[in-house]
């Protein structure tokens, strides 16, 4: 399918985060191409979201989001994970969407080799895991998602996503009331399958 073009990054976090999911996140990496279906991602507003890292203005760990979108911002937290999310909005105007889980759907043989201890479909259930299966760290900060060897390609056609829900985003202490977490409840590698800590809607 068709890597997705700049323009589609090029609107608020919220309005992309649910069109991204059904897409297909492609990683070209020194092991050979992996591929996973997006089922769950989480929006974050910038200036205007006390959670954002770009609530505060711009530094060196978050200028990737101030920039052009279609970029990937890739960030390390809790001094072991690395977590990717997708730039959008207009350029500086900090909007990002979190890459929460994949389902594998390509390079199924490395997928397994990078976690063999855990069942497929859990092995991107999480956007630590998503991550580490991948090989994803702060050297890919910055990368063009339209031309690079990261990409993000339109839904398969035909495929329907079914119905989607939204509820409080996980692992953040401010804003946590907001809905800016949606998934796909008929898919298996959803990180998890409720809404803590407030309400869910499908």
């Amino acid at each position: 399918m068709p890597v997705l073009p700049r323009r589609f990054y090029a609107r608020p976090a919220l309005a992309v985060a649910g069109d991204l999911l059904g897409c297909t996140l492609t990683w070209r990496g020194p092991r050979g191409a992996m591929s996973g279906r997006i089922v769950e991602v989480e929006a974050y507003l910038g200036a205007d979201d006390p959670a954002s890292h770009a609530y505060r203005g711009p530094t060196a760990r978050n200028r990737t989001m101030f920039g052009p979108p279609g970029h990937a911002y890739v960030y390390f937290t809790y001094g072991m994970h690395h977590c990717v999310n997708v730039v959008t909005g207009a350029e500086g105007l900090p909007h990002a969407v979190l890459l929460r889980a994949l389902q594998p759907t390509r390079g199924l043989g490395r997928w397994r080799a990078a976690r063999p201890d855990l069942p497929l479909d859990r092995i991107a259930a999480g956007p630590g895991r998503l991550c580490r299966a991948l090989g994803l760290d702060r050297s890919h900060d910055g990368l063009d998602l339209t031309r690079s060897a990261l990409t993000v390609h339109a839904r398969l056609p035909g495929y329907d996503p079914g119905p989607i829900c939204a509820g409080p985003r996980i692992g953040i202490r401010l804003a946590r009331s907001a809905p800016y977490r949606l998934w796909l409840p008929a898919e298996a590698a959803v990180s998890r399958a409720g809404a803590p800590g407030g309400l869910m809607r499908c």
